[in-house]
């Protein structure tokens, strides 16, 4: 039998419930606010203080928990690099530092003009297509100079790319 902090507290109880039951959306309003933003403004994030009845430290406290939350201004495409073995080995860093080179940024920022963000990830699961990196949800791998100069010029033009993974 499942007994409810309201049953043992009464109102205290009442209260406690609904609280929990306001925290356990604040994940799902970050991913929302995310999807839309690319990032959790602050203002975002106040109103959902507000609106959750939640103390604006515990709504940051929940989201810098997560490291899928971001804080800053993050690009309309996100570039990750695979820097797992496979990818190091077959020439990943010569991917970042092309990728840096071309825009001017390090791993972990974003352009001025929020076109491209660039990260690292450690493994993307497709070492059998290494070296890989994804743009936003697509894969891209086995890259190579040529390819790398595609990838390139369509970020540069804002031009949707689309995964390679099914490539022969």
């Amino acid at each position: 039998m499942e007994i409810k902090s309201d049953e043992i507290l009464g109102p205290i109880g009442e209260v406690l419930t609904e609280a929990e039951k306001n925290r356990g959306i604040l994940i799902h309003s970050f991913q929302q606010i995310q999807e839309e933003h690319n990032y959790l403004p602050e203002e975002e994030l106040a109103k959902l203080s507000k609106d959750l009845g939640i103390s604006m430290s515990d709504v940051y406290s929940t989201a810098t928990f997560y490291k899928q939350f971001y804080f800053t201004p993050r690009g309309e495409k996100i570039v990750r690099v695979c820097t797992g073995t496979a990818c190091h080995v077959r020439g990943a860093d010569k991917v970042l530092d092309r990728m840096k080179d071309e825009f001017g940024i390090d791993e972990g920022e974003t352009t001025p003009d929020l076109a491209m963000t660039l990260e690292t990830v450690g493994c993307i699961g497709c070492c059998g297509l290494a070296p890989v990196a994804t743009i936003n949800e697509d894969i891209i791998g086995e890259i190579d100079m040529k390819k790398l100069d595609s990838v390139v010029d369509s970020i540069k033009k804002g031009e949707d790319i689309t995964s390679t993974a099914d490539e022969d």
